[in-house]
């Protein structure tokens, strides 16, 4: 049987041309799907920065902390307390009115101060001081503490916490940078 060959072409038939008219339009249902994945990509690349900015934190180091001015010694009276505002050395420009961190100093003699923090030790709500009881009272859930900071009743699990402080020249320094806890004492 003789097979006839037939000979190959050299070229290649030529494709139809491609026309230049608008796309086919995507299925709602695939389209649907693409946006479903990048939403669904976005929210979790939203939800990992905070988890990733705690697991990271220990290589920042620990917080930053200075010495700020509070002010003259004469102007804290021996025997009372006053509510008093000094700077937050590591603010921003965008921290404004908020930069300024309130503290109670209290002068219980010539030379001892106790300057407390604002925060109530049960959850941090802000202490008001009244000076005809001598106590510090907190209007969230009934915390009561006496004028040396002690707790005295309510909620609260301790007393109030307390700044480091110094004088120098006659001025009140506070140690100043971040809020006194129990794991981060000023």
């Amino acid at each position: 049987m003789d097979v006839k060959q037939h000979p190959r072409p050299t070229t290649l038939p030529s494709a139809p041309p491609l026309e230049s008219g608008p796309l086919p339009p995507v299925p709602r249902r695939g389209f649907l799907l693409r946006l479903g994945l990048g939403v669904s990509a976005l929210a979790g690349v939203l939800a990992s920065v905070p988890v990733l900015g705690y697991l990271l934190s220990p290589l920042r180091g620990t917080s930053a902390r200075a010495w700020v001015r509070l002010g003259p010694v004469s102007d804290f009276p021996i025997g009372e307390t006053r509510l008093t505002t000094f700077q937050n050395p590591f603010h921003g420009a965008w921290d404004g009115p908020t930069a300024g961190v309130p503290c109670y100093v209290r002068r219980a003699a010539s030379d001892r101060f106790q300057i407390f923090a604002v925060n109530c030790t049960h959850l941090g709500c802000p202490v008001r001081w009244f000076p005809e009881s001598g106590l510090f009272m907190c209007p969230c859930h009934g915390g009561v503490y006496y004028e040396d900071g002690g707790r005295a009743s309510g909620p609260p699990p301790r007393g109030l916490f307390e700044y480091q402080w110094q004088v120098r020249r006659d001025e009140l320094w506070v140690r100043g940078g971040a809020l006194p806890t129990l794991a981060t004492p000023a």
